[in-house]
């Protein structure tokens, strides 16, 4: 049995809990505990659907005229390099105009990257110091209700160096669980699957009750004779509304929500890192989608190449030049590359699609944001490439282009706390935004 407080946007009144092994119930007020509790957090109700954030990212930027979309009579009409996502249309939102001001600074890899979450100031001098990026922030508040707070995954290891002044750390890592230290980046496929699974097992297949029985017990022994016979009703009444949601999943009908898988249903990947690129990011992407279908985690960041990238995609016949050299040049092959960074987001998004939440779908209750450091490789960081697929929990309105080129407070952070917003977290302040978009 557990009394908690929290205040960080939306203030709880006391409530006492049950826990179990993946499990947290609140309970009903009851007179000799003097405490209270409710089973919403938020707007939040406890049938619907979290909302999940997933943010990737590909370094270097993108071909410089072919990254653009426009809104037509038909919908959004994409160029080249998103062309992987022409199934999505309808629920993609392109956003041209926002930057982070402090990645002016540098006008170089790891002075554009490192606050890329977060608008903070970076330290130079090979120092490093930055500031804590929205998915930790929402880890550390929104990820409490799942077994994995976050999961940061990466497909290139980091590089330790220094780079005209700056620590390439920042060019390494998207994800700061402080101001001071990146988040570990997970780029083993296996690791990270462990991470979210190696205790399923021991959970296997309790209810919600049979979790917390041993909790209940210790409690009941606590309590006024009253207040037992209130428990009790309280139990019988969620183990009968368990049994009517099962059936009712059964029917294919939808009486509350529950995760569409319980279990991983796919193998545990091998050890080690894929020597095939594609083999190592369509992994990643799995295990995210799996992560979201499971509610073991809510919260991903998955960086597909670090920002100076040394990458080499032989699979797609462009082996002669490493990523970042490729960028600074507009060819055909940097296209491609462009195209294969994007079929990772559209694969997530298909996947996402085509789980089935009620009257909306795991991608409809999900926000995927994709996003580089820098507009091309020229290093032009005065506008930063974001495409969002996914609406959010039905909050965001998509299938549209937003442009803040010429408008003021163009902040990048003023996204985040959009997208926090849809996450019940509010802040008067994050980075350098004071306000959200009021278009997201």
């Amino acid at each position: 049995m557990h009394s908690e407080n929290s205040s960080v946007s939306h203030p709880f009144d006391r409530r006492t809990f049950l826990r179990g092994l993946g499990v947290t119930m609140a309970l009903p007020w009851m007179e000799s505990l003097k405490v209270w509790g409710d089973e919403t957090r938020g707007n939040q109700k406890a049938s619907e659907a979290p909302v999940r954030l997933a943010v990737l990212f590909a370094g270097n930027g993108f071909h410089a005229k072919e990254w653009w979309a426009k809104e037509t009579g038909q919908g959004l009409e994409f160029g080249q390099v998103l062309a992987p996502l022409n199934g999505f249309r309808d629920k993609t939102l392109f956003i041209k105009g926002l930057f982070n001001e402090q990645a002016l600074k540098g006008n170089i890899h790891s002075s554009q990257t490192g606050n890329l979450l977060s608008g903070a100031p970076l330290a130079a001098g090979g120092e490093i110091h930055s500031g804590t990026s929205v998915d930790q922030l929402l880890a550390q508040t929104y990820g409490r209700s799942t077994k994995v707070p976050s999961l940061v995954l990466g497909c290139e290891p980091g590089n330790p160096s220094v780079h005209k002044n700056y620590s390439m750390i920042y060019s390494s890592h998207i994800s700061w669980s402080s101001p001071t230290t990146p988040t570990p980046l997970e780029l083993y496929p296996s690791l990270a699957f462990d991470r979210l699974f190696k205790d399923e097992v021991q959970k296997g297949d309790k209810s919600v009750l049979d979790a917390v029985l041993s909790d209940a017990k210790q409690i009941r022994r606590e309590i006024s004779t009253s207040d037992q016979r209130k428990l009790d009703e309280y139990l019988d009444s969620v183990r009968d509304v368990e049994q009517r949601i099962e059936n009712a999943g059964k029917q294919g009908e939808l009486q509350g929500w529950r995760p569409t898988l319980d279990k991983p249903n796919l193998p545990r990947p091998a050890e080690g890192i894929p020597q095939n690129i594609a083999d190592h990011m369509r992994l990643m992407c799995d295990i995210m989608v799996l992560g979201f279908q499971t509610d073991t985690t809510r919260i991903c960041t998955l960086k597909l190449n670090n920002d100076h990238s040394s990458l080499r995609f032989p699979h797609l016949n462009v082996d002669y030049m490493i990523h970042h050299l490729l960028s600074h040049s507009d060819t055909p092959d940097w296209l491609k590359v462009n195209q294969f960074f994007v079929e990772q987001l559209a694969y997530i998004a298909k996947k996402l699609d085509s789980i089935q939440e009620g009257e909306r779908t795991a991608l409809d209750n999900s926000m995927l944001m994709f996003c580089s450091s820098m507009m091309s490789g020229s290093h032009d960081a005065s506008q930063l490439p974001v495409v969002m697929v996914g609406r959010g929990g039905g909050k965001i309105q998509t299938g549209k282009v937003l442009d803040y080129r010429d408008k003021p407070n163009r902040q990048m952070c003023r996204l985040y706390m959009s997208m926090m917003d849809k996450m019940n977290i509010r802040l008067d302040k994050f980075g350098d935004a004071t306000e959200a978009l009021a278009e997201v």
